[in-house]
Order: C-alpha cells, then structure tokens, then sequence
C-alpha cells in the first residue's frame, strides 16, 4: 500500500492571504463604528418622535370615532386595489434587514384575501377578496429590485431620502397617499417597515396606514409602550383623558386638517424605525464580519507555523543526513 504524499505548503501564499484578511477586518471595523455612531442618533430620532407619535395615533382614535362616514381619511369601503409602502434600504451589508421585511411583504400580499379585509374593534372584520389590484411605493433601492423581480407595479420610488430623515423627506410621498386615498384611486393603504425593538432584535411589520384603522392604532401604540432601546419595560404612553372636544369653527373642518398630519405621522414614525433598524443591522453584521476575520486569521496563522516548522524539520533533517554520509 502506497503512502499518501502531501502537497508543501506555500507559505508565501498563506502569509499573503493573512494580510489580505487582516486589512479586510480594518475595513468592517471602521464601517461598524460608523454604523455604530448613525444607529445612536437614528435610536435617538426614533425614541424621541415615539411619545408624539403614540399620543397623535391615540388622539386620533379618539376624533374618529364619530366621524367615521363623514370623513374621506376615515370611510372604509371594499378592497379593489391596494397601494403598499416599502421601506428597505439603498445599500446592502445590513445583514438580514432587507430579506427580513422583503420576506414578510411577499407572504402577505400572497394572501390578497387576509391582507385587504378591514379589522373592526371587538374583534368583528370586513371580508376581504382574492381579486384585488396591488401597486406598491418603494422606498430604498433594495426593494425597488425586488418589486421588478416580483412583477409588482412600482408607481413611485424614493432612493435619495436621508439617513438622517426629516418630515420634509415623506412629504411627497405622504401627499401622494392621502390624496389617492381620496380620490378613491386605493381603497386601503399599508406601509411595511421594520420596528426597532433593540440593537439585536428589529421586527418586520405590516401596518394599515389608510383608512384610519383604531385596531392597527392600538396595536402601534402598544409597540411603542413595550420595549425601549436597553431592553426594559417602558411606562406606557399616558392616555389622554377628555370626554369631549370643543371645535371651532367646527369638527369637520379641524379634523379635515389634522388628520392628514396625524397621517404623516405614521408613514415618518415607520421611516425613523426603519433606519434605526437599518443601522443596526449593519453594525452587528460588521462586527459578525470582524470576529469572522479574526477566526480566519487564527487559523491562517495555526497553518503558517505549522508549514514553517515544517520546512524547518526538513531541512535540519536534510543537513543531518548530508553530515551521516560524509562520515
């Protein structure tokens, strides 16, 4: 039986690749500090709009309650054709962050019948149907790839909105929404985002943003009084406690103007805890990167030595062998 005869190792080679592995991990430190700093001041922006935004949704059931037939924001009527907002990002090197909220978008638009039927409270729903017209927004060039991947009718795409969003970023976009809604070109419109619940954990979600909706209120409101950034329980945003409102010069007219701000608001709170999450996606997987680097960089050098001693012992034996024969 022949002996297996193994390949020298080229050391050169090895030594190579460490460098090439060592200045890879200079590269995914510096982008994980980088992401580190945007995800303190995105976390920030997002947990400072957070109390407003729970107190706008929770002020909003409250002046809708009533006005459910009179007002355009407010009517629900049947689903025929459905408009959803996609937030992913413009880059990628975010770890799951896109695939996570892409998944969960195409297994609900999948199911047309669950998605366009409208929950009541009480627990009571309006059915929904399988014939329905779906065209989507899509914010982030990653989801603009998917919507064309997926044959999905992408009406507008906004690929230039801030890291850093303002209100003033959504305002075409929220415009374009409510007066579509109103002019009945979409009969439910939904945003999917992903909600920032810690630097570890970011949630995909799907929301009703049209028509006002008090259980997908409820169910936000209820997102923002669970966890905070450090991972502990939050006090739950103080309910505001008023019978009755006055208006003047009357409450169709102060609520045609407040609710398309209240609407706003929504689709800016989702945008802001989306890029939390973003940013925090990226630096875990910069940091899951540097920590692979430095593995690789062990191992690589475990066979460096190893082949370097190696060559040593063959050489030594090779000199002690030339010494034996010229005795």
């Amino acid at each position: 039986m022949t002996e297996m005869k193994t390949m020298p190792v080229n050391t050169k080679a090895i030594n190579r690749r460490i460098k090439s592995v060592k200045n890879t991990k200079k590269i995914t430190k510096a982008m994980e500090m980088v992401a580190a700093s945007k995800m303190r001041k995105a976390t920030q922006a997002a947990l400072n709009t957070r109390e407003y935004a729970g107190l706008a949704w929770d002020l909003l059931v409250k002046l809708s309650k009533k006005e459910n037939e009179s007002l355009p924001l407010l009517k629900m009527r049947p689903v025929k054709k459905m408009l959803v907002i996609l937030i992913t990002s413009n880059r990628g090197l975010c770890g799951s962050f896109n695939s996570n909220i892409i998944k969960k978008t195409s297994q609900a638009l999948a199911d047309k019948k669950n998605i366009s039927k409208h929950r009541l409270p009480g627990g009571e729903e309006i059915a929904g149907s399988e014939n329905i017209e779906i065209d989507v927004i899509a914010v982030g060039k990653k989801g603009i790839r998917y919507c064309k991947k997926m044959g999905y009718n992408v009406i507008a795409a906004y690929t230039d909105i801030s890291e850093a969003p303002k209100l003033d970023n959504i305002m075409p976009l929220s415009k374009t929404v409510i007066d579509d809604y109103i002019s009945e070109k979409y009969d439910k419109v939904v945003v999917a985002y992903t909600d920032f619940r810690s630097s570890l954990v970011q949630e995909a979600k799907l929301r009703q943003v049209l028509p006002v909706s008090q259980v997908d209120i409820e169910k936000m409101l209820s997102d923002i009084g669970g966890q905070d950034f450090a991972g502990q329980e939050r006090a739950e945003i103080e309910k505001i406690k008023v019978a009755e409102y006055l208006f003047e010069p009357n409450k169709k007219e102060v609520l045609s103007v407040v609710l398309p701000r209240l609407v706003e608001t929504q689709i800016y709170q989702a945008l802001l805890e989306s890029c939390a999450s973003e940013h925090s996606a990226r630096m875990l997987a910069m940091r899951n990167a540097s920590e692979a680097a430095d593995e690789m960089i062990d191992d690589l050098t475990l066979t460096f030595n190893k082949a370097r001693q190696a060559a040593i012992t063959q050489e030594i034996s090779e000199i002690v062998g030339g010494v034996a024969a010229l005795e």
